[in-house]
């Protein structure tokens, strides 16, 4: 079966970049959008992330503009008392259910899931997964493609490593449905789910020292105590960037500084990281992550095999039952800035360091209100997350780059 899609946009993604746009779009406008996604419902990968994963930041930097989320509540009690809250999985896909349900109600916008666009270069449909039914996108619909950053999560993506016979290699999501302790575990990763994944293992009761964690980089975390909404906060945090990187040495010495300011956060104060992707972590989380000790720095992993872990530089042992936790997708994604406006599609991307769901929101707010590409871009410029100094060091976050 084949019918039109009648709508004046097709948003493909419906993630948090997506859900921004269509809020921001449909709260100035009339339009009238069809959402399509890969997945069974909104929120994109939060609908498939480990089941004990909290947003890094404070809820009420994430999200549509149009609905807080979590209301701003700060938390009474627990090691992170007086600061803003943060959402957990299952709450973040209740919010973005509340909103589509929303959204549908207004009578202007239809979620088509467990489809795939079809680029109008190849014909411009949408292909439902499930039955086969195809829908044809008029010329007259304008593109946008809300996937351009979208991120990769052990659940979907392989390990990037070869796993021989007897290794015991599972996703992080695979940690709260064990049935069966191992008498080690081997977190892989030096990002946000591998810290996350130590501190889940520590707060069930895992000694430190069952744990081996392979970290390939050593990364700088952002202090979650001065990311917070409350202006005189974070207008602080930006100050101290802005003064200490007027007088850095160089880009170490500026992450140094920021440190001992307590902008900053390490693992190991004697390695200097080479990684800046700006999670955050809090005090009580970087106490508990020191109290692991076997830190593997041999590079990226290239194999497992039963009790042995294979580098470039040689072999590591570990137990023969160790359980190995891939938490080593590349997350964030770093693809070249393309123009936001094009002819055939509206690309969105971040528009400053850090609120990829603000840029969204912005984006889909000029696309309503100004009316030509030309005033169009110049509100709303592309930015990337970040980048890499020569040598595989991370690039300062702040730093700006021109499309």
């Amino acid at each position: 079966m084949t019918r039109t899609v009648s709508a004046d946009y097709v948003v493909v993604g419906a993630g948090a970049m997506g859900m921004a746009f269509v809020d921001a779009l449909t709260a100035q406008t009339d339009a009238r959008v069809v959402l399509v996604d890969r997945r069974h419902g909104v929120g994109g990968h939060w609908l498939e992330a480990y089941p004990f994963v909290r947003l890094h930041q404070a809820s009420a930097f994430y999200g549509v503009a149009s609905t807080l989320l979590g209301g701003g509540q700060v938390q009474r009690s627990g090691p992170e008392e007086g600061l803003q809250e943060r959402a957990s999985q299952a709450e973040i896909c209740a919010y973005y259910a509340t909103v589509l349900d929303r959204l549908v109600a207004s009578g202007r916008v239809e979620l088509l899931p467990n489809a795939g666009y079809v680029r109008r270069s190849d014909g411009g449909s949408i292909v439902s997964r499930v039955s086969g039914e195809r829908f044809d996108v008029p010329d007259r619909c304008r593109v946008v493609d809300a996937r351009y950053l979208a991120p990769s999560i052990p659940a979907e993506k392989p390990p990037p490593f070869d796993v021989g016979r007897g290794a015991h290699v599972v996703p992080v999501n695979e940690l709260a449905r064990l049935e069966e302790a191992p008498s080690e575990y081997v977190v892989v990763g030096s990002g946000k789910t591998a810290t996350d994944a130590c501190i889940w293992l520590l707060s069930r009761g895992v000694d430190p020292d069952r744990v081996c964690w392979v970290r390939p980089r050593d990364p700088w975390m952002l202090n979650r105590a001065v990311v917070q909404p409350d202006p005189a906060v974070f207008l602080g945090m930006g100050a101290d960037i802005m003064e200490l990187a007027a007088t850095a040495e160089s880009l170490d010495d500026l992450f140094v500084r920021l440190e001992e300011v307590g902008v900053m956060l390490r693992i190991d104060r004697g390695v200097i990281p080479t990684m800046a992707k700006t999670p955050t972590l809090a005090g009580w989380e970087l106490e508990q992550l020191r109290t692991i000790e076997n830190v593997v720095r041999q590079g990226h992993l290239l194999a497992v095999g039963r009790g042995r872990l294979h580098f470039a530089a040689g072999t590591v042992a570990v137990a023969d039952d160790a359980l190995v936790v891939h938490c080593a997708a590349d997350g964030l994604k770093y693809p070249p800035l393309v123009p936001v406006w094009r002819s055939e599609v509206i690309t969105l991307q971040p528009v400053r360091n850090g609120f990829p769901c603000f840029g969204a929101a912005l984006i889909g707010y000029v696309e309503a209100t100004r009316g030509t590409t030309p005033r169009r871009t110049g509100c709303a410029r592309p930015h990337r997350m970040g980048t890499r100094w020569p040598g595989g060091r991370a690039r300062s976050f702040w730093a700006p780059v021109t499309p």
